[in-house]
């Protein structure tokens, strides 16, 4: 393939920051993001910190020096809270996320329009023709531009990797955070590349990790160096071959500037188990309020459904999922709901439930079906009902 220069640019502890430019009188100071509800701080104090915390809910992000303390996305806030006890906490704020993710995106396409989303803070960017013969002096131009642009768009910083493609780029975009710019050349994969833990490479998974351990494969240098029908004994001859490819870094895909999604779902998971019939009309609410959040994104990419699903994780982490595929595609927020009450007939309610999720799926765009009024299932009472 000719040389190409691929782009991954990362929006550095996204959600701490945006809420930093709220609340500047954080900045400097370890802050958490999470949890599934506003934690009134006691009085005299402005806002909550981590041991004020009760609950089961996690962290969405950490500002780096939160991170110091060990706490990180994913970690529990109560697990956290013994860690970091003085580390502030604020609350989730996503529908102001989102137009910070739109304002960094529009600043980028403004220089490199070829952008693939891959998430509220990350996007990968094709730059081989902007770039072009100049090579990696310009690449590193480029990525300063990219950085201004997203810094006077929205007042946030980014890291960027740039390599020959995008595995390389989305390890790169680690290396040198918060505000860093990564170059890589094929020829610097085994110095720059090759020291770091095998699970930096995105796609080999805790489980995938562990195996690789256990045959004492730790490193991407090592992986690489590792005997081919090893592999293929442990891990199949198509995941064994990616193993390899990913290793030397190689990786042809390429940035697809436009996806259709398949799905459009929402779910929430429940600061304390709900009870089906004693929580009911506190459920009724939620299943409403989660039909409408989906029948709003159906909206917005101008898409409708035909596959109503529902999801439900009960108090022992059991996960149940069921779908009803509907006459006509829709994006109304009753037929939506209906349909997934009626999928909800179809599961055992005799436990607490944890998490309460409703998908679409089979999407297809208003134009591409006949032209015909969604027909609702038939009217029947669900314990969800509103009362």
């Amino acid at each position: 393939m000719p040389d190409r220069y691929i782009a991954h640019l990362d929006m550095d502890a996204f959600y701490a920051s945006v809420e930093l430019l709220r609340y500047p009188q954080l900045r400097g100071q370890p802050l958490v993001i999470g949890g599934r509800r506003r934690i009134a701080p006691p009085a005299g104090q402005a806002f909550a910190r981590l041991r004020d915390y009760t609950g089961r809910g996690v962290i969405t992000t950490a500002t780096y020096e939160a991170r110091a303390y060990g706490v990180h996305s994913g970690m529990g806030l109560m697990k956290a809270a013994k860690l970091a006890p003085d580390t502030w906490l604020l609350p989730a704020d996503f529908e102001q996320y989102r137009r910070y993710s739109r304002m960094f995106k529009e600043a980028v396409r403004t220089i490199a329009p070829l952008v693939e989303d891959r998430g509220i803070d990350e996007i990968y960017i094709d730059l081989t023709e902007l770039i072009g013969d100049d090579g990696w002096g310009r690449a590193r131009e480029v990525a300063l531009q990219l950085q201004t642009a997203v810094r006077e768009a929205t007042g946030l910083s980014c890291s960027l990797g740039i390599t020959p493609n995008k595995l390389l780029s989305k390890i790169a975009s680690e290396l040198d955070k918060p505000g860093g710019i990564t170059l890589i050349a094929q020829e610097d994969i085994e110095e720059r590349i090759w020291p770091l833990a095998a699970r930096k490479i995105n796609g080999i998974g805790p489980k995938a990790n562990a195996k690789l351990q256990a045959l004492g494969i730790n490193t991407i240098g090592e992986l690489a160096t590792a005997d081919a029908a090893l592999l293929v004994k442990h891990f199949g001859k198509n995941y064994a071959a990616w193993l390899a490819d990913a290793a030397h870094g190689r990786d042809e895909r390429v940035v697809k500037i436009h996806s259709e999604p398949k799905s459009i779902s929402r779910e929430t998971t429940f600061e304390d188990d709900l009870h089906p019939v004693r929580d009911r009309e506190r459920l009724s609410q939620i299943f409403t309020d989660l039909c409408m959040r989906v029948a709003d994104d159906l909206k917005r990419k101008g898409v409708l459904g035909k596959t109503i699903g529902l999801k439900l994780r009960y108090d022992n982490f059991k996960t149940v999922t069921r779908d009803r595929t509907i006459e006509a595609p829709t994006g109304d927020a009753k037929v939506i709901r209906r349909a997934a009450g009626e999928c909800l007939k179809r599961v055992p309610l005799d436990r607490r439930i944890r998490l309460l999720g409703v998908r679409v799926g089979a999407l297809s765009k208003p134009g591409a079906v006949v032209a015909q009024k969604a027909t609702m299932p038939p009217r029947e009472p669900s314990l969800f009902d509103d009362a």
